[in-house]
């Protein structure tokens, strides 16, 4: 990501300047000046803002009491600040607005740190207003100091330090226009105490324009051009397309872009919705958990376009072993950073998805017939020899929950069409293989960082943005653990969401490495002394199901998605032997797949 981290500087006046050098508008009357406080919440309000997540402490507390006065926004009281990030992050991803969240200083921004880094890495739209301590005690480790614009800098996508109260109202609209322009991404704004106080007349702009700042929307026509000739030769074509394609809202461009090719599409974890999983285009995720046959393709594959995603060491593994095979790589990004990274491409087109995808459209239907169709029937009948490997299988006639049968009934009872939040780990890969997204924005997952504990605060946002949809998170007994003080604030503020914890009492894709590559050395990644959920979830007034037996799996599913005006947990027993497969190891080739026989003694 092009980061521009850079601090505001503007010199920092006194009340007693400001009243000898009034605001840029000379013909207001000192009267209309407010304090700084009021300027970020008529700012927020006036870029749309509906929700606020966040907490308070004393470097906040007269936006506190600001925000307390208004009605044009919803602030959102959290049980933890890591919390608030990442609800207002699952709110952003799932809405596709920019997500808000305010922290006080010291500890409050350095507990936001790792929901900020978890939006960072995904391109997600955040802005996250922090307070610090008055602006004449920065510097000298003051109660609940930090430097925040030190800190963020490596996990944000620009961050502000306002200095002076006349700059504010301009640093908010740049932080919103930097936040969901571009490649999208988390936005600081740090507000020294003194700064909230301080008044200034309010002047908030329409528009603005930022010389340093100016992402490349239009893909080069020639290179586009130069992509559309070698897809049309190609004999074993492949499109691989990533979170970007959800990003830019390219879904529907994307759908009919490969239904005019009608070449094969795989999705990275991020871009799963991208292209409707129930298509029979679609082979399959691909990378360390894809499947048979996405994987094998994206090796064997003569012509490669990437649109929107990374081939980060998740996807293609070891990048030597992929780039034996010789390929044509098309990579198509708004992102210019990221083209020719890891691997080199052939055809590097940077520009907004939905436009260039839209003109490449355009240019192969003006181009007649596709040519190549002969070679692509033959190249689709090895991919079905691929499919014949069943790579997803397991056993449907266990007695003891199998995890990825909880999903599919999921994905059956809810017909697709619910939000799917998860957590990170084994569970994460069963509901990316077993729930088949048809909808971008629908799968709510931390794919770059891999952060335990986000499954719950982004359903809270995700439930804020749609009160009326049916919002799921697939958890595991760890991850849950990490924010489940948040169930409090799903009774507060009426979020009604279904947990399904998928609980085989370890840390279970831990516990599948130390199986796999240390000797079944359990270091560490049993759950010895695991709460009563049930009783957790009743104490915060909420509903809890315990489900032991396969046989009792759908019925408790469908009474909790009749629930619609209750948070329900069902802590499902699930197999605790079970692993994800297919799994590529690290350092290995993504065609070097333990398919799961391997084991069997």
């Amino acid at each position: 990501m092009n980061t521009v981290n850079e601090v505001v500087n503007t010199s920092f006046k006194s009340n007693e300047q400001l009243a000898l050098n009034p605001a840029s508008n000379s013909e207001a009357p000192s009267s209309a000046q407010i304090i700084g406080a009021e300027i970020l919440v008529r700012a927020l309000a006036e870029e749309g803002v509906e929700y606020v997540w966040g907490y308070p402490g004393g470097s906040v507390l007269y936006i506190y009491d600001e925000i307390h006065k208004q009605e044009k926004f919803e602030h959102i009281l959290v049980r933890h600040e890591q919390g608030a990030v990442h609800a207002a992050d699952g709110f952003a991803r799932a809405s596709g607005k920019v997500g808000v969240a305010l922290v006080t200083s010291g500890p409050g921004v350095t507990n936001a740190v790792t929901g900020i880094a978890t939006a960072y890495m995904d391109s997600v739209p955040l802005v996250v207003i922090t307070g610090n301590v008055p602006s004449h005690m920065i510097g000298e480790d003051a109660f609940q100091e930090c430097d925040t614009v030190g800190i963020t800098r490596p996990i944000v996508k620009h961050n502000f330090l306002v200095k002076d109260v006349k700059d504010l109202a301009v640093t908010i609209k740049k932080a919103f226009h930097i936040a969901q322009t571009g490649r999208p991404g988390p936005v600081v704004i740090d507000i020294p105490k003194d700064i909230s106080f301080h008044k200034a007349v309010y002047e908030y702009p329409k528009e603005i324009e930022m010389r340093s700042y100016n992402p490349v929307l239009r893909g080069h026509s020639g290179q586009i051009r130069k992509a559309i000739q070698l897809l049309l030769d190609a004999k074993r074509p492949y499109i691989y397309s990533g979170g970007g394609v959800i990003l830019a809202n390219a879904a529907p461009q994307l759908k009919e872009f490969a239904e005019l090719l009608g070449y094969p599409v795989t999705n990275t974890l991020m871009g799963l919705g991208g292209f409707p999983g129930s298509n029979p285009q679609f082979v399959g995720m691909l990378g360390m958990h894809g499947t048979y046959e996405a994987n094998m393709a994206m090796q064997n594959a003569d012509v490669v376009i990437a649109i929107g995603a990374r081939f980060d060491d998740r996807v293609i593994g070891n990048p030597q072993h992929y780039m034996s095979v010789p390929s044509k790589v098309i990579h198509v990004d708004i992102d210019p950073s990221v083209i020719s990274k890891r691997v080199h491409a052939d055809v590097p087109i940077v520009g907004n998805l939905k436009d260039v995808l839209t003109e490449m459209t355009a240019q192969i239907r003006s181009m007649g017939p596709i040519k190549n169709q002969s070679d692509v029937q033959i190249w689709w009948q090895q991919i079905k020899e691929w499919q014949k490997t069943d790579c997803l299988k397991y056993d449907r006639q266990s007695e003891i929950v199998k995890p990825q049968y909880v999903v599919e009934k999921l994905y059956e009872l809810t017909g697709g069409d619910a939000f799917i939040c998860s957590d990170v780990g084994q569970h994460q890969m069963w509901a990316a293989q077993f729930y088949k997204f048809n909808k971008p924005r629908r799968w709510i997952n931390s794919g770059g960082l891999g952060t335990m504990g986000v499954g719950l605060p982004y359903a809270m946002g995700i439930k804020k943005a749609f009160p009326n949809e049916e919002v799921c998170t697939i958890t595991g007994e760890g991850s849950i653990q990490m924010c489940s003080q948040e169930l409090s604030t799903c009774l507060q503020y009426d979020t009604p969401i279904k947990i399904i914890s998928l609980n085989n009492r370890y840390l279970g894709m831990v516990r599948q490495w130390q199986e796999l590559s240390y000797s079944k050395r359990y270091s560490h990644s049993y759950m010895d002394s695991l709460p009563d959920f049930v009783k957790l979830a009743e104490a915060y007034g909420h509903i809890g199901m315990r489900i032991e037996k396969t046989a009792d799996v759908e019925g408790a599913l469908r009474e909790a998605l009749k629930l619609k005006k209750r948070t329900v947990f069902m802590d499902f027993q699930t197999d605790p032997t079970e692993n994800v497969w297919p799994m590529v190891e690290a350092g290995k080739g993504i065609t070097e797949m333990l398919l799961g026989g391997e084991n069997d003694e």
